[in-house]
């Protein structure tokens, strides 16, 4: 398996995953590696260091003399990339909220005005929709939803 480090044209980063550097070029020449923030498929493979997978190296001092921190679960790093940033924040409102589809302007008009109970929505709305609903005091905003979220990876 090799784990590369690429970049969309936009600028962010992300790791693929592949059976070998021929599956890699395969795929991006067929357009088929694209930026899980904003689906660009212009990718470009980074330089990166390989990883080695020493199964008989020795554990470091510190695991053998405190096991329990060793099995404890991995600390996020403490500086996080904006992309990691934007795609964590994305996953909390999809866990968040329901989603109404193209009922978006109805449903946010409906609680606006006391006729159903307030809660998390998104959902789709043209840009006619949206200034409407701002028009009449209703707060709503975009929030594009990068395609790698949009469906359930396998």
């Amino acid at each position: 398996m090799k784990v590369l480090d690429l970049q969309c044209a936009h600028g962010h980063g992300f790791e693929g995953w592949f059976g070998s550097n021929e599956d890699f070029e395969s795929q991006l020449a067929r357009g088929l590696v694209e930026c899980p923030v904003c689906a660009d498929t212009a990718i470009i493979k980074l330089l990166s260091a390989p990883r080695l997978n020493l199964g008989n190296a020795k554990a470091p001092e510190a695991e053998r003399s405190n096991p329990a921190a060793a099995s404890a679960p991995a600390q996020l790093p403490a500086e996080m990339s904006p992309e990691a940033r934007w795609m964590r924040a994305v996953r909390e409102v999809l866990a968040k909220t329901e989603d109404v589809g193209d009922r978006f302007a109805d449903e946010a008009r409906r609680m606006h005005y006391g006729e159903t109970k307030e809660r998390g929505i998104r959902g789709q709305a043209t840009p006619e929709q949206t200034e409407a609903l701002l028009d009449e005091g209703i707060a709503v905003m975009p929030l594009p939803i990068p395609a790698g979220l949009k469906e359930t990876l396998q």
